[in-house]
């Protein structure tokens, strides 16, 4: 295993987002997100990864699948190879079918898993040590014994996490740093779950901020959370910490690390 696997990359896979992404799941109700505000925000997330120093490969929407711009769910990236998952929103299935495709392009290996399993790539963090991965609504303990079975064989470490209730996904409330590092909720810090490693806890009402990626030596971070922004840049002072506009994909329950498959090819 590399030991900066969890955030050194050299390409990323991304896809638009599509007129249809106001049908896309969420859990409230609230206003539809802007199409054009949305393509506006996600062209500014892509040039931010090229300004990090990865090759972006961004592919056509899917007007048929709204929320597929949400493109880490269907797939998990590494030098070995690519892991095509299962979704586990049923409507979510056939991104996975469409993404097979530029995955094998881009890897020599793509496994695929078979279920009747599922797991969502948002509850997957990759560290420089191991691969938590949290059980949710859209990641059960079947799928994480399949994913785990092919992640010992490439000589990556798998540990099953419970992921609180009141969380979406894993990384909606955690995003990996660095140097066995999490930046993390409250609750998350308080769980236990992240023993062993340092935490940087969100300040209180600037929760939505622990969706964050490391792209090597940037932290892309969502605009509008000053009180994180100052604290990242004090906790990772040789790190460039750049603040996104994430309005519209938070409209529809996305953030950060949804947006891009990141990985590292030799």
């Amino acid at each position: 295993m590399l030991s900066e696997v969890g955030y050194r990359f050299t390409h990323t896979i991304s896809r638009t987002p599509g007129s249809s992404i106001a049908d896309g799941l969420r859990a409230g109700s609230g206003p539809d997100p802007d199409p054009a505000l949305f393509l506006a925000q996600h062209q500014a997330y892509l040039d931010a990864l090229a300004e990090a120093g990865v090759t972006t490969l961004c592919l056509p929407a899917l007007e048929a699948f709204p929320d597929s711009v949400f493109v880490e769910d269907p797939a998990l990236c590494f030098p070995e190879g690519a892991i095509l998952l299962r979704p586990g929103a049923q409507t979510r299935l056939g991104e996975a079918e469409a993404i097979l495709p530029v995955l094998q392009e881009q890897f020599p290996t793509v496994i695929q898993l078979q279920g009747p399993g599922y797991v969502d790539g948002g509850d997957i963090m990759v560290t420089d040590r191991e691969v938590l991965v949290g059980l949710s609504a859209r990641t059960n303990e079947e799928g994480f014994e399949e994913l785990a079975k092919h992640l010992k064989a490439w000589g990556y470490r798998p540990r099953m996490m419970k992921t609180p209730e009141t969380i979406l996904h894993f990384k909606t409330a955690s995003s990996y740093l660095g140097s066995e590092t999490v930046l993390c909720t409250r609750d998350m810090a308080e769980s236990g779950l992240f023993e062993g490693y340092k935490t940087v806890v969100i300040p209180q009402g600037e929760e939505v901020a622990a969706n964050a990626i490391r792209v090597n030596d940037t932290i892309l971070m969502s605009k509008g959370f000053p009180k994180t922004a100052t604290l990242l840049r004090k906790t990772t002072p040789d790190v460039r910490v750049v603040e996104l506009d994430t309005s519209e994909a938070a409209r529809v329950d996305g953030g950060l690390s949804c947006m891009s498959l990141r990985y590292f090819k030799g």
